[in-house]
């Protein structure tokens, strides 16, 4: 499973969890009270249609997002990106891909489970090979063998598991301290916890050094490719509609490319590690 900012909220789940646990409740009342608005006004046949000739709102909760995207922005630039430079300037690249490839590994049955939920029964008979392989001989997925054998990583969740199943996305919103989302992806995150086995360790004290370690080491790798965030008219806009396209190609992977998405994702950032020393 690749690794994104949201992963740090899963550890609220936990019964022992500490100030996690507050943010994960705020999430979750968000997604109720956005579920609340979503249905709150349902349109009668003629509006339906009148609204079929009048451009679509991407983003009805923007007066709600735009104040959180703020915030989280702030947390970033003080808090997130720094620590993601001092990792990547103190961290050996051979180490850092190493323990991409740890968390990859630790974190794929999700993959695993989401792949059998979408019947894709051979797409997760290969990433249950993946996963034994890296696991074993790839010394606890440290090392990344099971590609060299045909076996590529995919990245599934059950956020793309519910719209497999027609399950509409519902409005775009955006998560204090954890960013883009769809009330469907956010509610998805519930599921993917629940199959995580580095959110279920028993041993909460490795658990909590795991995900601060996971959610750095994801931040840092994100360096070099968020300049063109940066650098976007309105980065607010940015953020949102390559968020969108981006779930909506892992969703489509199927058609678009038959599992290959995460190795043409992995060219496109390619393009910006020029950036990565001077930002």
């Amino acid at each position: 499973m690749k690794l994104s900012l949201s992963n740090v909220q899963y550890a609220a789940l936990k019964p022992r969890a500490s100030w996690l646990k507050v943010i994960f409740i705020a999430q979750l009342l968000m997604l109720l009270a956005v579920g609340a608005y979503a249905d709150e006004e349902q349109p009668d046949v003629e509006d339906q249609l009148q609204a079929e000739d009048e451009p679509k709102n991407p983003d009805p909760l923007g007066f709600i997002n735009r104040p959180i995207y703020r915030f989280n922005d702030v947390a970033d630039r003080f808090v997130l990106r720094p620590a993601g430079k001092g990792y990547n300037f103190v961290v050996p690249q051979v180490a850092r891909t190493g323990i991409g490839n740890f968390f990859d590994n630790i974190t794929y049955p999700v993959t695993i489970v989401n792949t059998l939920l979408q019947g894709k029964g051979a797409q997760a008979w290969d990433d249950t090979l993946r996963f034994l392989i890296n696991s074993t001989f790839g010394i606890f997925g440290f090392r990344d063998l099971a590609t060299g054998q045909g076996l590529p990583l995919h990245n599934e969740d059950f956020g793309q598991t519910f719209a497999s199943w027609g399950i509409p996305p519902g409005p775009y919103i955006v998560l204090p301290l954890l960013g883009p989302s769809t009330v469907r992806d956010g509610i998805g995150i519930l599921g993917n916890v629940q199959v995580n086995p580095l959110i279920q360790m028993n041993n909460t004290s490795v658990r909590d050094k795991l995900l601060i370690l996971w959610t750095v080491e994801s931040r840092a790798a994100l360096i070099g490719p968020d300049k063109a965030v940066q650098e976007a008219f309105d980065p607010y806009i940015f953020l949102r509609d390559a968020y969108l396209q981006n779930r909506e190609f892992l969703i489509q992977d199927k058609d678009i490319g038959g599992g290959d998405s995460d190795a043409e994702l992995d060219e496109y950032f390619e393009d910006f590690e020029e950036y990565e020393d001077d930002y």
